[in-house]
């Protein structure tokens, strides 16, 4: 409990969080397993959660650790504090198991700094604007519920829905829980669409103002989604609708998250299985994870790697440049995260 109140502490110092999404984000997502810090005697002066978030990966689900939370003392920032509890955090995820980190940096500054510590930019979105007048709708045969309290069909959907997507970090069914605990924070509701009992769409939004902000928008057809946002609409009297969507191209997307290779072997072994048609010769740099460095071959579906040169012409890249390399086509995606 001790350490809790310091981690607590340290985070509202940096942090403009509210009372309540701090209350929220302490009960439901912190505990000290996921926790990592440093410590100048007995006061912890830097931290951060590492939360572990399953990812669809080239036909698999991997496991991923979300970086969240991460924050260092104004008293102790710019001396490599926190570059040295991600170094830390790093060798405990290649202990466990993990195959990538994930971030969200919280400013336009911080990508810079993630990507020193080998992270990439590859989590992009899309804001899609729209009127009331553009979901225009005149199907009766939908009934429209409202929800902010768990349901095991209302999840069980949403997990049917997101796992479509190829490239994209999941939600588990207490991830889910707090989606619905921070969503109540925000004064939105989960807008559910069925036809008699079965589920065929959902919304997850909240209103700003005149417009109606939505995380989340999944449906089995074009005009489900247009019931669900119609109905969000009148709820709450917005004539303005914003959804962000997964980019599949980087024109216009906008940047969101960053990831970073912890087992390079094992991300080329899948990236391999999957695109048997891809070849690469690579020397890989990483200056964090000397068991990620090495000479690496793909070819027909397999990754070899070997400690020594062989014969052939190498590209030398880093475990960022890899990365880029790797989720170039993916289009990978993540959302509700808390960010």
């Amino acid at each position: 409990m001790m350490l809790k109140r310091q981690i607590k502490e340290l985070w509202q110092l940096c942090f403009n969080e509210s009372k309540s999404f701090t209350e929220l984000y302490f009960t439901y997502r912190y505990n000290n397993d996921v926790n990592i810090y440093i410590q100048s005697g007995e006061a912890v002066i830097s931290a951060l959660q590492m939360l572990p978030y399953p990812m669809t990966f080239c036909g698999n689900e991997i496991q991923t650790s979300y970086i969240s939370g991460a924050c260092t003392h104004p008293d102790y920032q710019r001396r490599g504090v926190m570059r040295e509890l991600l170094s830390q955090a790093f060798a405990r995820m290649q202990s466990q198991g993990i195959l990538f980190s994930t971030i969200i940096p919280a400013n336009n500054q911080l990508f810079n700094y993630y990507s020193k510590s080998g992270y990439a930019t590859v989590f992009n979105y899309l804001e899609e604007e729209k009127l009331l007048a553009d979901v225009a709708t005149n199907n009766k045969g939908l009934k429209i519920d409202t929800h902010t309290t768990y349901r095991e069909d209302i999840y069980n959907y949403f997990l049917l829905k997101m796992e479509e997507r190829s490239c994209c970090i999941q939600h588990t069914a207490n991830d889910f829980n707090v989606i619905l605990a921070d969503l109540r924070l925000e004064s939105g509701n989960v807008f559910v669409a069925s036809h008699g009992k079965t589920i065929c769409g959902l919304a997850i939004c909240y209103p700003d103002n005149q417009t109606l902000r939505v995380g989340e928008l999944l449906a089995d057809n074009d005009e489900v989604e247009k019931e669900l946002l119609h109905s969000a609409c009148k709820q709450w009297s917005c004539d303005k609708i914003s959804i962000t969507r997964p980019a599949n191209s980087k024109t216009k997307a906008e940047r969101l998250g960053m990831i970073r290779i912890i087992d390079a072997k094992k991300v080329l072994q899948l990236f391999a299985a999957a695109f048997p048609q891809a070849e690469m010769n690579i020397e890989l740099t990483d200056d964090t994870l000397a068991a990620n460095n090495g000479y690496y071959y793909v070819n027909n579906g397999k990754c070899m790697k070997s400690e020594d040169r062989l014969p052939g012409v190498h590209q030398r890249i880093n475990v960022e440049e890899l990365a880029l390399t790797i989720f170039d086509q993916l289009h990978p995606y993540m959302s509700l995260m808390l960010n």
